[in-house]
């Protein structure tokens, strides 16, 4: 169940209300995969079957342990963006979704890509849906997930690290999520080397947070 849609604002309130929202990191809950599951089969049977492919589950949540804002965050492979605007953007919204054209770095730089809210029914936060085309960097961050899951000190230092930003920065998610922004550069650098040094991970250990199309 999604909230009911808003009433319209601009996009300037839009954004100004949610970047405002509360910053809370908490110990890692053992529903998240569920959640995404559950997620990522409701945008399969509620979206046009020719425009979604792969479904991943990344970020935090998808780290075994790891503490995390309580947010599922699920990323999208869409053949077309502008088709996704046009075709997905509106059925999502009519469930109450948020929807943003987000650019990938700061304020303004692209590639852009299609950025969902999704809400419980007390308004708060419950998942992220991050809609990217094959070629965006986003995939990398599927690589950082693994290598958490690979090196748990490295992840511990991460939990650390969002626990102390979210103190320092409550009600401001912008500076929370540049606070992070060198750690996880650092990490997706190490988990790039180690992937090329490591081969492809075996089948076996990624399909537990893996949902792809037939």
């Amino acid at each position: 169940m999604t909230q009911e849609p808003r009433g319209k604002e601009t996009l300037e309130e839009k954004v100004r209300r949610v970047v405002q929202e509360d910053v809370a990191v908490v110990s890692y809950d053992p529903r998240w995969p569920e959640r995404f599951r559950l997620e990522a089969e409701h945008l399969r049977a509620c979206l046009p079957r020719e425009l979604v492919g792969r479904i991943e589950h990344f970020g935090s949540t998808a780290v075994p342990g790891l503490s995390a804002k309580p947010i599922v965050d699920v990323l999208v492979e869409v053949s077309d963006l502008a088709a996704t605007r046009e075709r997905i953007a509106p059925v999502l919204e009519a469930q109450g979704y948020d929807y943003f054209w987000r650019p990938s770095w700061g304020d303004d730089t692209p590639p852009f890509y299609a950025w969902f809210i999704k809400r419980g029914p007390d308004g708060q936060r419950t998942h992220h849906i991050h809609m990217v085309e094959a070629h965006f960097e986003h995939w990398d961050r599927l690589l950082f997930r693994d290598y958490l899951i690979d090196h748990p000190a490295v992840a511990a230092e991460y939990g650390a690290l969002k626990q102390r930003l979210a103190v320092e920065h409550p009600n401001d998610r912008v500076a929370y999520t540049r606070g992070k922004t060198a750690f996880v550069m650092r990490v997706t650098a190490l988990a790039k080397a180690h992937d090329r040094m490591a081969g492809p991970r075996s089948a076996a250990s990624t399909q537990a947070t893996r949902d792809r199309a037939p």
